[in-house]
């Protein structure tokens, strides 16, 4: 027995380790659908360019475009943006979001360009210090206002006092003040044609109401200072927007002083008013 056990052969198995499995771990499949998408989209291509205009395809060819083209006028025709590109002056920025007024006057000028005999800013702002101080009544009615230029052109802020409001009380009824005050502005405002934005605020009220005017009031009263205006010689066309800030914008720190009650009336410097654009969509 022990003699046939030492002449049995030894048998070595070794067994061969194939990394990855058979599938090769999945790859395939992303490459395929790597594919799928490309073909896809090699595919809708030629649908875009053989269902669309020269005009169409070069505002789509500025669309994606990589770099700023030279001239930021572009093609497109009638569909969105109508074909101008991202980079047009209306989505800069650095352009104001405004509602826009037809910038053409009824005779077909532009309002915003004044004569080279109308007075700057600076001497618009001197002549309303001078004719609102020239005697007690003027004095009292300069303590409503804070005049002040800016980049944006003559900001005037028509305000109310503790012992002298604007307006009645809860309503855009102009007191004998204000009156005053649109008289006096209108008259001096006249000597230009900038164009004229008014921004209405209120105060707010320690309690809370069973129904907020805030809104209905920072809106109704600088539209009552626009009548006046008007009623005073100053043109329509020349009122860019009127816009109510309702009491979110106090300007002192006691959001329930009187003196947040003003209408900011801006006149606008020329070259500031050609930007007005309408707001995006």
């Amino acid at each position: 027995m022990r003699g046939q056990n030492e002449s049995r052969p030894i048998v070595i198995k070794r067994r061969r380790i194939v990394a990855g499995g058979g599938h090769h771990g999945g790859a395939w499949k992303v490459a395929y659908a790597d594919f799928v998408t490309a073909m896809m989209a090699f595919f809708l291509m030629l649908w875009l360019l053989g269902s669309t205009t020269d005009d169409q395809r070069k505002g789509l060819a500025d669309y994606f475009s990589p770099t700023v083209p030279v001239h930021r006028v572009s093609g497109g025709g009638d569909g969105l943006d109508g074909g101008d590109t991202v980079i047009d002056r209306r989505h800069l920025a650095g352009d104001h979001a405004q509602p826009a007024v037809d910038a053409a006057g009824p005779g077909g000028g532009a309002p915003d360009a004044p004569s080279e005999s109308e007075p700057p800013l600076e001497t618009i702002e001197a002549l309303l210090n001078d004719a609102a101080s020239a005697d007690a009544q003027g004095a009292e009615l300069l303590r409503h206002l804070l005049l002040r230029i800016t980049e944006d052109g003559l900001q005037i802020e028509v305000f109310d006092l503790d012992d002298s409001p604007l307006f009645a009380p809860g309503t855009a009824e102009p007191m004998p003040v204000l009156q005053a005050l649109g008289g006096l502005l209108a008259e001096v405002l006249g000597l230009v044609s900038n164009p004229i934005t008014l921004d209405g605020h209120v105060r707010a009220h320690a309690v809370v109401e069973r129904e907020d005017r805030a809104w209905d009031l920072s809106m109704s009263r600088p539209q009552t200072l626009r009548q006046l205006l008007e009623d005073g010689g100053i043109m329509a066309q020349r009122f860019r927007h009127v816009t109510g800030h309702g009491d979110r914008q106090p300007v002192t720190g006691n959001p329930v002083s009187p003196r947040n009650n003003r209408v900011v009336l801006l006149l606008r410097t020329p070259d500031r008013a050609r930007r007005v654009r309408p707001g995006p969509f």
